[in-house]
């Protein structure tokens, strides 16, 4: 079941850059009981291995808009680092366990809400930057980065939010620049090493199941692969569309239990 479940992730990754984190940790606490940080810690290495091979096969399409990375990780490394500083001063106990659960299912819940009104902030950013270019590009780097810091403390606490909602952020501030295919290579590529430095913190921590992990990459990274190599022939509003259908029942039944 975990080979299966890292398999069909993996496919979504590959696919549309969505579902390391906002689909791996609920399934992780759901269906195989894994404790949160545990689940956490061990879905940053899996979404940062998997998207990993994604990425050789979209580097290899020239499809990576390597400036748009860097100002993404400017800001999400830098917030993914004060993060850890936290976490390691103020450590996540049994006591907080319920109140992780409720800000994954928020996580959760909050990206497929993103993937639902990516079309039309993807318009609204398209007739500002056509409307009002200068003031729209002076705009794109600081928002760049602001962006990435709010991804880096998202991703650095619930492992939720590097893809899907990276993605959101990318259709608003690069309307013209990222393609769909553009855009699902580059947010990638952003998600890999923010995902491997929070979970090098959570590994010092000890929040990684090394068995776990295997088991889902097993089953990931030939799916991955078939994913990527299949992204730029399928409708992406389509999927985007199922996906955050899907995302947002899963983060529902998370927070029902939870309050259960």
């Amino acid at each position: 079941m975990l080979v299966v479940a890292g398999a069909g992730t993996g496919l979504l990754v590959g696919l549309s850059g969505v579902g390391g984190g906002a689909l791996m940790t609920p399934l992780l606490l759901l269906v195989f009981g894994v404790a949160p940080m545990t689940a956490v810690g061990t879905d940053l290495w899996f979404a940062a291995i998997t998207k990993l091979f994604a990425t050789r096969v979209h580097h290899s399409n020239g499809l990576i808009d390597w400036p748009v990375v860097r100002r993404l990780w400017l800001g999400s490394i830098t917030a993914a680092a004060l993060t850890l500083v936290w976490m390691k001063l103020h450590p996540i106990d049994e006591s907080a366990v319920a109140l992780l659960k409720t800000a994954i299912a928020a996580a959760v819940i909050v990206t497929a809400v993103g993937m639902l009104f990516q079309k039309p902030l993807h318009a609204l950013g398209r007739k500002l930057r056509t409307t009002d270019g200068g003031h729209f590009k002076a705009m794109q780097m600081p928002m760049t980065v602001l962006a990435g810091a709010v991804l880096g403390v998202l991703v650095t606490l619930t492992s939720v939010g590097a893809g899907a909602l990276g993605a959101v952020f990318l259709a608003y501030l690069y309307p013209l620049r990222l393609t769909p295919p553009r855009l699902i290579a580059t947010d990638i590529v952003h998600a890999i090493p923010l995902a491997m430095f929070a979970g090098l913190g959570h590994l010092l921590i000890g929040n990684v199941d090394f068995g776990l992990l295997g088991h889902l990459l097993l089953g990931s990274i030939p799916a991955v692969i078939v994913g990527a190599m299949l992204s730029a022939r399928l409708p992406h509003a389509l999927l985007r569309g199922v996906l955050a259908m899907v995302l947002l029942s899963i983060g529902g039944k998370l927070w029902w239990t939870v309050a259960a």
